[in-house]
């Protein structure tokens, strides 16, 4: 008997062990399928990063043996000495730029750590910084310095916050459109977000200083111009960034995307559509009456775009794009049977002055710059087909019967694949400035010889203006720089300083030296156009 009840609690004890074994082994295998994706992950990061080294590889030498083709001397070494100055320069860069590199690289980690599944707190054990607050990288606030630019922004940051008094909580806009005041080192003053996407920036002109109500060079208006079709502009204050009107356009009008202000800075000029008959009007805003519309004058066109103030002070210069847009949409209605012009209005009477068309119906005279002597200097988009070259830098002065074209090396116009976004003319230095950002460049030409003096490489560059001198001024420099100032969609504040050489024996610089290329980045994607003081 006593061997029998022996017998079953051995057997009981057996059944214990082999269910506890069980469990035990249950237990390890489910740990290892957790495991398993982190390890899966691993393998895959591997492999990409392997990839990662043998693309490089293969376009170092697919590169290198073109490099060889044009310059036999070239040798692997290059990669390794432009990389080892790649990194000095970024030992040199500004304590702003290398802020924004710290959270872009706290934020890849952080996205590391959640792909793995580890827990944020043992990357602050491991740098004593937090990783996941970024607001530092996107908040401007107004600065005591004078502004030298003013710009629209096509994408700011998220958690952009404004130093005005609405605070913060007026500045939360889901499409993160804006427009910024920049200073003499490209650095932001100001930032102020708006409710749609916005195109040229207009600013008005300094007061006679015998007049009582004159305004100093910081305390201007700013008009900013919503992107064609729109129906209103905004009026901020030059110094803070601050908006003090929304004009909304009147019934059956929408704007075309541009203003200018006569010289005295009284009146504003804006391009207009009528809605109903699709003809091209000119609006007329008073800005001592907080920008009320006083009168409309007929653009003697179609689809009338940028416009300009002749130094007459008594003519507007318009461009009339010659495209068809119905009531809220940027659909072309009438690209076979366009009818672009230039066109010079009385800007009293609206009394038509002169009218040039161009050599093609499909040249739609879009973007406009004013010489001091009195020449318009004209960018084109091309409506034709692909395949066609037309000139796209255009100039005219009054009296003259026809367009005159600038001189494009071998013709080659589609350099600028048939769109120029912006033009700049500095009069002092007779040099003139494109952009186009479909053909991804810059180009900078020498009026004296209507000739190019050479292209840059910026992709989706678009906005362009003066290059400022109050840099030069603060370091008892009198020697202003020849250049621009060139903003792109990708951040990218770009100064184009041109050799004195390059103007006057353009022959004996080298192609790579008649201009200097020297881009500061921010975190937004600049828009349109670029407007200085």
């Amino acid at each position: 008997m006593w061997a029998l009840i022996a017998l079953m609690a051995i057997k009981k004890m057996h059944s214990i062990y082999t269910k506890t074994a069980n469990e035990s082994q249950e237990q390890s295998q489910q740990q290892l399928q957790n495991k398993q994706p982190n390890k899966e992950l691993l393998v895959t990061s591997a492999l990409t990063m392997l990839s990662a080294v043998m693309g490089t590889a293969a376009l170092v030498g697919i590169h290198h043996r073109y490099r060889k083709q044009r310059h036999p001397d070239a040798s692997l070494q290059d990669y390794v000495v432009g990389m080892r100055s790649q990194l000095q320069s970024l030992t040199a860069t500004s304590k702003r730029e290398l802020v924004q590199f710290r959270h872009a690289y706290q934020q890849a980690i952080t996205a590391w750590q959640q792909a793995y599944r580890l827990p944020i707190d043992d990357l602050k054990n491991a740098n004593n910084n937090s990783p996941a607050d970024f607001s530092a990288a996107h908040t401007t606030t107004v600065l005591p310095r004078p502004l030298c630019w003013v710009s629209g922004v096509a994408s700011m940051p998220k958690s952009v916050v404004l130093a005005n008094d609405d605070g913060a909580d007026a500045c939360h806009n889901e499409n993160d459109f804006g427009v910024v005041g920049i200073d003499a080192d490209r650095q932001l003053v100001w930032q102020t977000t708006m409710p749609e996407r916005v195109h040229d920036i207009v600013v008005q002109p300094i007061f006679d200083a015998q007049n009582s109500s004159a305004k100093n060079n910081q305390n201007r208006d700013v008009v900013v111009m919503g992107r064609r079709p729109s129906a209103k502009f905004w009026v901020l204050d030059t110094a803070s960034g601050q908006v003090n009107f929304a004009i909304k356009a009147s019934t059956h009008r929408h704007f075309y995307g541009h203003a200018c202000y006569s010289l005295d800075g009284k009146l504003l000029y804006v391009t207009e559509n009528d809605t109903l008959t699709l003809d091209g009007k000119i609006g007329i805003y008073d800005a001592e009456d907080n920008y009320k519309k006083i009168a409309e004058f007929d653009s003697h066109g179609i689809g009338p775009h940028e416009l300009i103030m002749h130094p007459d002070g008594e003519t507007l210069v318009i461009a009339n794009g010659g495209i068809k847009t119905e009531q809220a949409s940027r659909e072309e209605l009438n690209l076979d049977s366009m009818r672009p012009s230039l066109v010079y209005l009385n800007r009293h009477t609206g009394a038509l002055l002169e009218q040039i068309t161009p050599e093609h119906n499909q040249m739609s005279v879009r973007h406009l710059a004013m010489h001091d002597d009195g020449t318009v200097m004209i960018g084109i988009q091309f409506q034709g087909e692909k395949h066609i070259n037309v000139p796209l830098v255009l100039t005219h002065k009054r009296g003259d019967s026809e367009f005159k074209p600038l001189i494009m090396p071998n013709n080659q116009w589609q350099r600028f694949h048939q769109y120029i976004a912006s033009v700049a003319v500095d009069s002092e230095r007779n040099l003139l400035c494109v952009t186009t950002p479909i053909g991804g460049c810059a180009a900078i030409y020498d009026l004296s010889t209507r000739e190019l003096i050479d292209d840059v490489g910026l992709p989706d560059c678009a906005g362009a203006a003066v290059l400022s001198n109050q840099s030069a001024d603060k370091a008892g420099d009198n020697n202003r720089q020849s250049g621009f100032i060139v903003s792109d969609g990708q951040g990218q504040l770009t100064a184009l300083t041109v050799d004195s050489l390059a103007t006057a024996q353009l022959d004996t610089v080298e192609k790579n030296d008649r201009i200097l290329k020297d881009s500061k980045c921010h975190m937004m994607s600049f828009d349109n156009h670029l407007q200085a003081l």
